[in-house]
């Protein structure tokens, strides 16, 4: 359901799509994409994550993001030094990105335990592409590694890490913009749609790729980097690093024979473009191979480790 239908909504909700595209009206070929996201799993630098969550939704289109609208929800007890630090970290983030913040709202909510922040992003393009632009046959790449976000969230609560391997697990909140590496990717005019790794990680992003654009999917596990810290993390809590929430991980339907040519677009962004897999017609189902070599069968997009560790707690 869209409400009041429009003609000027050019890209409408949908699963799998994190933007919205409107016709701006009066100037040809010019289109508003904006995007919302809440952060609701992390208190600490919860402004910087809400500025680069949203951030990466629009980017994915392959524009860069512009402006930025907030919600901050805070529990009753909050004081302006916790109001202070949350726009701060955004203000920040949003000025390391070229956003301008435009304005937002911030209210003391009953019975909240703990702060929830709401972005919207927007950005004016004329040219995008989004996730459901998949073609079979593209190869399924991914930039850094798997699991960029969950890393930082769960390095302090991980057993037994050396404290060399904590800090830099826990700075991987430096790794989670894919702005400029989207760009770049899109700017090669060889990828077909784009998505940022969140909920459900790097599986759950080839999941929801698929399912918008209608294919299937091979996603080879072999094949997808996981950092040495991720790797330590997510063993000390026995958790999959394909299913733990990675903003800062870009995934890209990118054009059969033009891998290298992304590839290196994104590295001269100061990233890493790694295939890991291809879209399929939908017939041949939607897998993920394992290192073994056995494929188990993905019907539904995976619940998030991070909700699952949460839940054990």
């Amino acid at each position: 359901m869209v409400g009041e239908k429009s003609d000027d909504l050019l890209v409408a909700p949908s699963v799998g799509v994190d933007f919205g595209v409107v016709r701006v009206r009066g100037e040809a070929g010019k289109v508003i994409i904006v995007s919302s996201d809440p952060v609701t799993g992390v208190e600490d630098l919860i402004g910087h994550y809400a500025v680069n969550v949203s951030a990466n939704d629009v980017a994915t289109s392959g524009s860069r993001p512009r402006f930025l609208q907030s919600v901050i929800l805070l529990p009753q007890d909050a004081g302006e030094r916790l109001v202070a630090k949350i726009t701060s970290e955004m203000g920040r983030a949003a000025k390391k990105l070229g956003i301008t913040i435009v304005g937002g709202h911030t209210e003391l909510t009953p019975k909240l335990t703990r702060p929830i922040v709401m972005t919207t992003v927007f950005t004016i393009a004329q040219t995008y592409v989004t996730a459901a632009g998949a073609k079979a046959g593209d190869s399924l790449m991914l930039t850094k590694s798997a699991a960029v976000e969950g890393t930082a969230i769960l390095a302090s609560q991980a057993p037994g890490l050396d404290e060399a391997t904590r800090r830099r697990a826990q700075g991987y909140f430096r790794k989670l913009s894919v702005v400029d590496e989207a760009v770049a990717a899109f700017e090669t005019g060889r990828v077909h749609a784009m998505h940022d790794c969140t909920e459900g990680g790097v599986l759950g992003a080839a999941f929801e790729m698929a399912y918008a654009s209608k294919l299937g999917f091979e996603l080879l596990e072999r094949s997808v980097p996981i950092s040495r810290e991720t790797a330590a993390v997510c063993a000390g809590l026995r958790l999959d690093p394909l299913r733990l929430i990675s903003s800062g991980t870009l995934m890209l339907a990118v054009e059969e024979g033009a891998e290298a040519e992304v590839a290196d677009a994104v590295r001269k962004a100061g990233s890493r473009a790694t295939v890991v897999g291809s879209f399929v017609p939908r017939r041949r189902g939607r897998f993920l191979v394992r290192r073994a070599g056995g494929r188990e069968l993905i019907r539904e997009p995976p619940v998030d480790e991070l909700w699952y560790w949460k839940r054990q707690k």
